[in-house]
């Protein structure tokens, strides 16, 4: 049957409390995630201190039933592996001291992970093998927007960022100015399979210096603009799908431009922004068997995927007592 390593994972750099108990790298055991939404959406996003405070609230009873779920307890767990960064900073140290006091009176390692670096890992839970490298990774959150190039020793390579909004903070402003609530994103997906996704021709903005960079801030105020003249007149529907095809162009774009040099064996999507419907047909239209997007349950924050990571990188230095969260970290470190 082959040795067992089971991780746990903690994962707490926004406003999900998520935590779970993964098997090897891929079995999954257990991922239980405590979302915030109906604290934060009275107020049209994430309000940094009310996630904090919930995160005290809800880190226990989460742990708890993870582990029930999985069937462990604390003494069958081999290591533990925490989000430390990039994150809203009193939420990180939630999730960071409840794990540091775990391996503590335990007596088990613990690993600190990169947010971004472990969505990637997500689409290895479900996919391992089959993804071939060179690989490009895009993470797509309402945090982030980063495409990287992967190599087959599992290293990363930044090829663009955006310099402004991450892509789903810009579907979470359409909504807002919508006056459709939050989170945006599955409101916009919903709205937009009604509409025509040519209706408006919305801005692809390049970088100044030629950079491959990406930008959105430009779309935001294009669709604010739209609204404020179309007023009675505006095609909803139409906005969204405009909205969501000029999304869409711009992170394949990056995809295709940046693989004339190197082409790239598969396409992984990951973030809370790969939950879109149009955005994953899109991806699976262009790159067709090479594209990877993990299923519903791992595209947004989960455990899982940094318990999954954590087995990854069982082998490096466990973090001291006195380890750090840092609310932006950009990889390669």
């Amino acid at each position: 049957m082959g040795e067992i390593f089971r991780t746990l994972g903690i994962e707490s750099s926004c406003d999900d409390t998520c935590i779970a108990v993964v098997e090897n790298g891929t079995r999954v055991l257990s991922s239980v995630v405590s979302s915030q939404i109906p604290v934060h959406s009275k107020y049209g996003g994430v309000v940094p201190e009310l996630a904090s405070r919930e995160h005290v609230k809800n880190i226990r009873t989460v742990y708890r039933e993870a582990m029930e779920t999985a069937g462990v307890t604390i003494n069958d767990i081999d290591l533990i592996g925490v989000t430390v960064g990039p994150g809203l900073l009193g939420s990180l140290l939630v999730g960071l001291s409840f794990a540091k006091a775990l391996s503590f009176s335990s007596k088990i390692p613990l690993i600190p992970l990169n947010h971004i670096e472990s969505h990637i890992q997500s689409a290895f839970i479900e996919f391992g093998d089959a993804i071939r490298f060179p690989a490009a990774a895009f993470v797509a959150s309402g945090g982030h927007t980063h495409l990287f190039r992967m190599d087959k020793e599992r290293n990363l390579f930044l090829l663009a960022r955006t310099r402004d909004d991450a892509v789903g903070e810009a579907f979470d402003k359409l909504s807002k100015m919508l006056g459709m609530g939050y989170p945006g994103g599955p409101v916009i997906d919903k709205l937009a399979e009604e509409g025509d996704e040519n209706r408006y021709p919305l801005p692809k903005p390049r970088m100044s210096d030629r950079s491959l960079d990406m930008s959105f801030s430009g779309i935001k105020s294009a669709m604010f603009r739209l609204i404020q003249q179309e007023r009675d007149r505006l095609d909803i529907p139409g906005l969204a799908a405009s909205f969501q095809k000029t999304v869409a162009d711009i992170l394949i774009d990056r995809i295709r431009r940046f693989g004339k040099e190197t082409p790239f064996k598969s396409i992984i999507l990951a973030g809370g922004v790969s939950a879109n419907a149009y955005l994953r047909a899109r991806f699976l239209q262009a790159f067709g068997e090479q594209t990877f997007v993990p299923s519903m349950k791992y595209a947004t924050d989960n455990g899982a995927m940094v318990a999954s990571l954590a087995f990854l990188k069982r082998n490096e230095t466990p973090a001291p007592l006195h380890q750090e969260a840092f609310s932006t970290w950009i990889l390669p470190s």
